[in-house]
């Protein structure tokens, strides 16, 4: 069966066989069978049109909410949920849910998003924001748009677990409602210690497990979910609505409002950041290498590249440690599996060749990146330590960065520049929380820690 836009698919229990035809898995934990993982020409060639695919695999170890979605800036209309329920007869390690219901949160644009994309690379310049956020595909009531709105219901006194996902293609945002506080009891498919809040923050491709009880009175809630960006970048600044309304609510009822976040609440990401922790039980517990074979520092950030046909004879690009990623024609897996030369070199550097102040307020002399299909090799069950740092090149801003095919710890975040001597002190290596994908602060850093154990590219 194709996918449809919020399909979810459910497992019984996880380390099930699952065969469904979809583009791209974005967080399962799948072992050895990396050509199913999804991303084009990394693991496999695109699906081409009119063509299918049927990706088998097994999901090991993981417990929650996950998303699938289609290639490219495509993923904007195309994506869904994968929920994976807890073994039959294991008990949730919070109150079991009277019912379970998916939020997925998205950006619509008005255009045609490949023509953007296609748009802003033969430009150089950055693609044109999106128009609307939308929760279950719909906008809620923006100027020129007539839609009501997505209405969540509820019975009063009963537990709600909501599986809330970040679909967009780069806003990340906040989620709250009105007069209700919400538990947090997973995040990318494992398990948290709960904690209670009335502010959900959450990155692109970010999966996010909220318990609910709805101990109001009977009435109709406002639901907002807002962008956060606290760097000078441009973003789709709206504000968009839904509603939470509990059984035996009267027809036209007064709506309960709440105040949104401001757009730079830098300070309510952090907190959301710093109170996820991982639930650290015996049946949960957590598994953080305390020995590192490869520490590796990643400068993430923009660049500026010659182009002869765009506006300015320039195009702005992304890289890290100065290296802007050209995909490549043959999938990578395929080349190393078949040994085909000349499609990837494995000299990928490890830390930045020329060290200077990441963050500070710094002129370069020359913005201009290296280009290259270049991996970085680990060997097997290797232990790799990687700090994404952030820079303030061009403009500083938010990285939401996401790793396929394997699960990591977040141990440390922070402002600046890294302190490679006093930082790592304070490093959580007791309860961090494990994800697949995390946001690098505004001119900052985050590091993560990982098992090599899933051979693949």
């Amino acid at each position: 069966m194709p996918p449809t836009r919020t399909r979810a698919h459910q497992l019984k229990a996880h380390d099930m066989r699952l065969q469904i035809c979809q583009p791209a898995r974005h967080g399962v934990r799948q072992f050895r069978t990396g050509w199913a993982d999804g991303p084009a020409y990394l693991t496999q060639c695109p699906i081409q049109p009119g063509q299918n695919y049927v990706y088998n695999f097994t999901v090991s170890g993981q417990r929650g909410t996950l998303l699938w979605h289609h290639i490219s800036w495509l993923r904007a209309t195309l994506h869904g949920a994968i929920v994976i329920l807890p073994k039959r007869g294991l008990p949730y390690p919070f109150p079991k849910p009277y019912k379970q219901k998916i939020i997925i949160l998205a950006e619509w644009w008005k255009s045609d998003v490949e023509a953007a994309v296609n748009q802003a690379t033969q430009s150089g310049l950055p693609p044109n924001v999106s128009d609307a956020h939308t929760i279950n595909g719909l906008p809620g009531p923006v100027s020129g748009c007539f839609s009501q709105g997505f209405t969540l219901h509820v019975e009063r006194w009963e537990f709600f677990l909501y599986s809330i996902i970040n679909a967009a293609v780069n806003d990340e945002l906040f989620f709250k409602i009105a007069g209700h506080n919400l538990t947090i009891v997973e995040a990318d498919a494992s398990y948290t210690k709960p904690f209670q809040t009335d502010i959900v923050f959450i990155s692109p491709g970010q999966t996010t497990n909220a318990l609910l009880k709805a101990e109001q009175g009977v009435g109709k809630y406002l639901i907002t979910f807002s962008p956060f960006m606290d760097a000078p970048v441009g973003i789709d600044n709206l504000t968009n609505f839904a509603t939470l309304r509990y059984k035996d609510t009267p027809t036209n009822p007064p709506t309960i409002l709440s105040t949104v976040p401001a757009q730079n609440a830098t300070i309510v990401t952090s907190t959301f950041g710093d109170s996820l922790r991982s639930l650290n039980s015996k049946n949960y517990p957590v598994q953080v290498p305390l020995t590192i074979d490869h520490s590796l520092l990643f400068a993430v950030g923009l660049g500026v590249n010659p182009c002869a046909g765009c506006v300015n004879g320039t195009k702005l690009v992304a890289d890290i440690n100065n290296v802007s990623f050209v995909l490549p024609t043959i999938a990578l897996l395929q080349a190393h599996y078949y040994n085909i030369k000349g499609v990837y070199t494995d000299d990928f550097p490890g830390n930045p060749l020329f060290p200077f102040n990441y963050t500070g307020n710094n002129s370069l002399s020359n913005m201009q990146t290296t280009n290259g299909t270049r991996l970085y090799r680990l060997p097997y069950n290797s232990t790799v330590q990687i700090v994404l740092q952030g820079t303030a090149v061009i403009a500083p801003e938010t990285h939401p960065t996401h790793l396929h095919g394997f699960n990591f710890y977040v141990v440390g975040r922070g402002l600046g520049n890294l302190d490679p001597k006093e930082d790592p002190k304070r490093f959580n290596l007791i309860d961090p929380v494990e994800r697949n994908t995390v946001g690098v602060p505004t001119a900052g850093w985050v590091a993560i820690i990982f098992k090599a154990d899933n051979p693949g590219a």
